[in-house]
């Protein structure tokens, strides 16, 4: 009988831990959500007391990812802007501004009044309207730890020829289809014909040549079962016309299943205007998803597509020329050529996963794991195959395996900076910068290089965690004059978690009770609550009912 009441006693210490556990997760989230529109006020506060330009050379920006990288629409420099770094603890937003000459290979930051909220992951397009303008909409801001989100629906205006920054007010903003008038300052709702893609994120827009609007890939997830999602990587291609001879804004939705070597299904991937109107795709990631955790393949290749033949090629280095290949050649074809396409689709370039262990600073060994062409296996021809095993031997100098890097394209040049990476629990965050020249494709040059291993990263602290569990072991006396009314509501509900049944494991006691703690969960968070949190905060709490039930 006394070891019966004093099970009973312990499951219900458990309870009311557990439950002032949720209480407190709920209170912090909401206390966060609302103070984060504060910090961005806080923000813009100090950058209001910016009052006059100030240019200032200086050195490569810092890591980052998901900022913009633009090409100016008349001089010969690339606009970097915003984006966002982590360090293992914290979260750091930018709206920072910084200026890249292509001739001289330097680094301008420029400070400009009234700048847009710190932001990353927004739209970015250049235009030569009034000497060339930089426009900016939407994005998102993050609390420092990362665990709130904040996304804007704004719309800014860089004027590059008087260096000032303008917010247009003017605008409505739906998950639709709209398109902004330059001349106007107006949004107007396109309303295409056919079947458009279903609804996503994180995917890419590229325009051709001739104005059609192509969508490829992103990102949805799927509902398998009551509160729980699967992600699900989108390859699908759209193509958004407007229809000649017809009245003037009528759009039509296609979708195409292009030919030739297609990209691997991945998300985080960039793309850019290639030469000859094509869309040129680099790098990307492959999450692999598990039950509790997300392991992902990174890629650092590239492909074209030519919307013309509706076909895939995958780009190829040619490796750097050799007087002795110049002589065997004679007059190369071009790349863009009929017969160098069909090369590149009958001799595919062999690919091979490297394998690195880098150690860091505190001792850390990480493992990165990244897809690279083989040496000397480019597509060519038999004597350029004898040629090129010559040079079999010398190092293969091209970006990292990465995600989310920003791309721009100059005079047939494309330049690729920054992105990310993850070892392991580890985030890598990039501030290299490389350039290749599409039109002959040789070989990738390093224009600042980066040691990823000397990146600085902390560790999570459990401190939180461990105040919050803190009373999980027949702690209830410890907060018993604080919580005395929560606990009598409790007892006055009388409500029952689900027991642990005699030697189960906790591997089949969460998917056995996981909708019973998803559901207390979204009652204490409220129904605005992301699933995502809602989902970890019931097991979190699942998890401390049965470390006490045991």
């Amino acid at each position: 009988m006394g070891k019966k009441n004093k099970k009973e006693k312990k499951v219900k210490g458990a309870e009311k831990t557990a439950a002032k556990m949720e209480r407190k997760v709920s209170k912090r989230s909401r206390k966060e959500e609302e103070d984060l529109e504060a910090l961005i006020a806080q923000f813009q506060t100090l950058d209001a007391k910016k009052t006059q330009i100030i240019e200032t050379p200086c050195s490569p920006p810092s890591p980052r990812l998901n900022a913009s990288l633009s090409p100016h629409p008349e001089k010969d420099e690339l606009i970097l802007f915003g984006g966002e770094y982590f360090n293992g603890q914290k979260t750091f937003l930018y709206n920072e501004l910084y200026f890249y000459s292509i001739r001289k290979n330097t680094w301008t930051k420029v400070e400009i009044p009234n700048p847009p909220p710190r932001r990353c992951a927004h739209q970015a397009a250049v235009v030569p309207q009034g000497g060339g303008q930089l426009w900016v909409f939407g994005g998102e801001f993050a609390s420092p730890d990362g665990e709130q989100f904040y996304h804007y629906k704004d719309l800014w205006v860089l004027h590059l020829a008087t260096r000032t920054w303008e917010q247009i007010k003017d605008y409505i903003y739906y998950n639709d289809v709209y398109a902004f008038s330059l001349d106007t300052y107006t949004w107007s709702k396109l309303c295409p014909s056919g079947t458009g893609p279903t609804p996503r994120s994180g995917f890419q827009m590229s325009v051709s040549s001739e104005g059609t609007i192509i969508i490829y890939g992103g990102y949805s997830k799927q509902r398998v079962k009551k509160d729980v999602d699967r992600g699900t990587l989108h390859s699908d291609m759209f193509l958004l016309k407007c229809e000649e001879g017809k009245e003037e804004g009528k759009w039509t939705w296609t979708r195409v299943s292009p030919s030739g070597v297609k990209p691997t299904p991945r998300s985080g991937f960039s793309v850019a205007m290639a030469p000859n109107g094509r869309t040129l795709l680099f790098g990307g990631v492959c999450d692999e998803e598990e039950e509790e955790s997300i392991k992902g393949d990174f890629f650092n290749d590239l492909y074209f597509y030519d919307i013309a033949k509706n076909r895939w090629f995958a780009g190829q280095l040619k490796g750097p020329k050799t007087e002795k290949r110049k002589c065997r050649r004679g007059k190369k074809p071009q790349p863009d050529s009929v017969e160098s396409q069909e090369r590149v689709e009958t001799h595919p370039q062999q690919l091979q996963e490297e394998i690195k262990e880098v150690v860091a600073e505190d001792g850390t060994v990480v493992t990165i794991k990244q897809v690279i062409p083989v040496a000397g296996t480019s597509a060519v021809s038999q004597s350029e195959e004898e040629d090129a095993s010559d040079e079999a031997g010398s190092p293969l100098v091209e970006p990292c395996a990465r995600s989310n890097a920003m791309l721009a394209l100059k005079q047939g040049v494309l330049y690729v900076y920054g992105g990310m990476f993850e070892a392991g629990d580890r985030q890598f965050t990039l501030n290299d910068f490389y350039c290749i020249d599409l039109h002959k494709m040789e070989e990738w040059k390093v224009l600042v290089d980066m040691d990823p291993k000397t990146q600085e990263w902390l560790e999570e602290s459990d401190s939180e965690d461990e105040d919050e569990v803190g009373g999980a072991e027949g702690g209830e006396e410890e907060e018993e004059d604080e919580e005395t009314e929560e606990e009598s509501e409790e007892d006055e509900e009388g409500s029952q978690h689900p027991a642990v049944k005699p030697n189960e494991k906790y591997s089949d006691y969460l998917p056995r009770t996981e909708e019973y703690w998803v559901k207390v969960a979204r009652n204490n968070m409220g129904p605005d609550a992301k699933d995502k949190k809602v989902i970890r905060v019931a097991h979190a709490m699942a998890k401390t009912f049965y470390g006490d039930s045991v």
